[in-house]
């Protein structure tokens, strides 16, 4: 195989593939067809042949295919050991996985295991006489930089999830498919997955396209119940600043920001939220921003694109029954 191949690790839970790995499978035919190579699915997993075909509808020419009891739930060693011996074995020329929590484990072990850099959190991708070229925010997304590795291979990043399209996926390409084994036996792998646990009926924040966010200004875990509200009317996440994370109000799991997930949905609502740089830094990336804030001078309205000088609890339900009339769930 040509070493000017871009791979992409396909990213999955239980049989269905994440969207953002879509979206990296996307930019790996856009350079491919620059480099005049081959774009490379890896998928690795348990019954999982089906992302394989998906994998070769979206754009893949060829797609290792690893599907066995050992990888059927994630866990970094496996999946990174297997990752790194196909790379040992086919020298590609780049590895690209959507910058998610398992993205970032993944790829930043193989990385060191294969003694090669690895630029993270991309939001454009460029060639340069064939070279990869990555921008991605830097200083808690004050300035945008663009990052190279010149001398090492392959050469590896995450990309934003949302910062780039999914593509369309054409059911009628064709490709080849070449199963592989696990590179690692179950007794060779330290860690064991338990159980999960899944919140039913809450839309994920790296997923959604829409995101309404809570801060300080909503004043305690009650302030987030008009939140929901809209939310549920718009199909959206419900996000939050570290203020209101902090202060017990909300879980983690909601945190958006430098210290939380970095969001870059088609539109992000802030609500009760100053703009602190830290926050800016995990949803700058976002394609419209409305700010909702009392004070007329917070630091959140030069980011958006709206601004409402209000009182959110009176502009939030406001907001709710106007969308909840336009889109006739009244």
């Amino acid at each position: 195989m040509s070493t000017n191949a871009v791979w992409v690790w396909v990213e999955q839970f239980r049989g269905r593939a994440a969207i953002p790995s879509w979206e990296a499978l996307g930019q790996a035919r856009r350079l491919a067809d620059q480099l005049g190579a081959q774009a490379v699915a890896c998928v690795f997993g348990h019954n999982v042949e089906s992302i394989a075909q998906e994998s070769i509808a979206y754009g893949a020419d060829k797609v290792f295919l690893a599907d066995d009891a050992t990888l059927a739930e994630f866990r970094v060693e496996p999946y990174a050991a297997l990752l790194t011996r196909l790379a040992q074995e086919h020298q590609p020329g780049i590895i690209l996985a959507a910058a998610t929590t398992r993205g970032r484990d993944t790829l930043g072990a193989v990385s060191a295991d294969l003694e090669t850099g690895l630029m993270a959190d991309a939001i454009g991708l460029d060639l340069e006489n064939g070279t990869l070229v990555v921008t991605r925010p830097v200083y808690a997304g004050k300035l945008i930089a663009k990052v190279i590795c010149p001398e090492r291979r392959p050469q590896m990043a995450t990309l934003r999830p949302r910062a780039f399209p999914r593509p369309q996926a054409d059911p009628a390409r064709t490709g080849e498919i070449v199963t592989v084994p696990p590179a690692l036996s179950e007794d060779q792998i330290a860690s064991k997955v338990v159980d999960f646990l899944a919140e039913e009926g809450k839309v994920s924040l790296a997923d959604a396209s829409i995101i309404v966010s809570g801060g300080r200004g909503v004043g305690g875990p009650e302030g987030f119940k008009p939140l929901f509200e809209l939310a549920e009317v718009l199909g959206a996440a419900v996000g939050a600043s570290r203020a209101a994370v902090d202060a017990g109000w909300i879980p983690y799991a909601h945190q958006v920001g430098q210290t939380g997930r970095t969001v870059s949905p088609d539109l992000y609502i802030a609500c009760g939220i100053s703009g602190a740089i830290q926050h800016q830094a995990g949803m700058r990336t976002a394609k419209v921003i409305v700010a909702i804030n009392k004070d007329p001078e917070a630091p959140i309205f030069k980011l958006a694109r709206y601004g409402i000088v209000g009182d959110l609890f009176k502009v939030v339900p406001a907001l709710t029954q106007e969308f909840k009339r336009r889109l006739g769930k009244t």
